[in-house]
């Protein structure tokens, strides 16, 4: 059975060294399974029996598009007006637990491994309606618009109805799931899940412009975060500032798998600080 990583919540004993292996850099930051505690979640308005990790958020001189939060909702948990920005479109993947959706009054349950996209304006709901906690990743970010293209739209669909796309050269050890048609340029970012098999890798330190939020589904590898080779497993959250180089190795004897986030597609903007219009 395919299985999901989340945050564990609670609270180590007095008798764990608080040492840990959490970094954060001009370049990148690592943020552990073992830090995502219930004393670092936040509260949310008009959110019901929820707590929530934000794992991502923007930050001037850091990674500026997005937010990235993980959400636990308790039995009858849930919200009806969980997005204050009307210009911030969703991706909603789900980690344990059963969820229903509301999409502009249509209706889906969630199970493990669905994903789900709500353009920017959408009015959707997210409820928790079984005995048992459920627990989602939310990736948010504000759509810029392109008036030529088509508005989007909202879709519902779990992982294993979406193809793993070879990489060229890698043998079938690296293989990518992609949410989004890479080239729909309606999208602004793009969320997939990678795939790696033991001893599969990135062989090259890519260094490009696209942020980043990775967290790992499954799995263990050697991350590269600019100069620095980190170990990370399931629960792991990595935040990447745009050409921060990076590069893996999958260690362990099971796929190695992370939800990834990129901003793709669109012009970067010329304007800087305090410029006038």
């Amino acid at each position: 059975m395919t299985t999901y990583a989340f945050p564990p919540g609670g609270l180590p004993g007095q008798n764990i060294n608080p040492q840990g292996t959490a970094v954060f850099t001009e370049a990148y930051a690592v943020i552990p399974a073992v830090t995502q505690r219930d004393i670092t979640t936040s509260f949310l308005p008009d959110w019901l029996l929820a707590k929530v990790w934000i794992l991502a958020r923007p930050l001037t001189g850091f990674a500026e598009t997005f937010a990235q939060y993980a959400v636990e909702l308790a039995p009858g948990g849930g919200s009806a007006e969980p997005e204050p920005d009307r210009e911030a479109q969703a991706a909603i993947f789900v980690a344990f637990g059963t969820l229903r959706i509301s999409i502009g009054g249509a209706r889906e349950d969630l199970q493990p491994g669905h994903f789900a996209y709500i353009p920017a304006g959408a009015h959707w709901e997210i409820w928790n309606t079984s005995d048992a906690p459920a627990g989602f990743h939310w990736i948010r970010k504000r759509h810029q618009r392109i008036p030529s293209l088509n508005p989007l739209e909202a879709f519902v669909i779990h992982e294993t109805d979406v193809g793993k796309a070879a990489m060229p050269d890698a043998v079938g050890v690296w293989e990518t799931q992609r949410f989004f048609d890479p080239f729909d340029l309606r999208y602004d970012f793009h969320v997939n899940i990678v795939n790696f098999c033991p001893g599969g890798r990135i062989p090259f330190a890519e260094t490009h412009v696209m942020e980043h939020g990775l967290y790992v589904l499954q799995g263990t590898a050697r991350y590269l975060l600019n100069r620095d080779w980190v170990e990370v497993g399931p629960g792991d959250f990595m935040w990447l500032r745009a050409f921060c180089p990076q590069a893996c190795v999958a260690t362990g004897k099971e796929p190695f798998r992370y939800l990834l986030y990129k901003d793709v597609n669109r012009h970067v903007s010329l304007s800087l600080p305090g410029d006038r219009p």
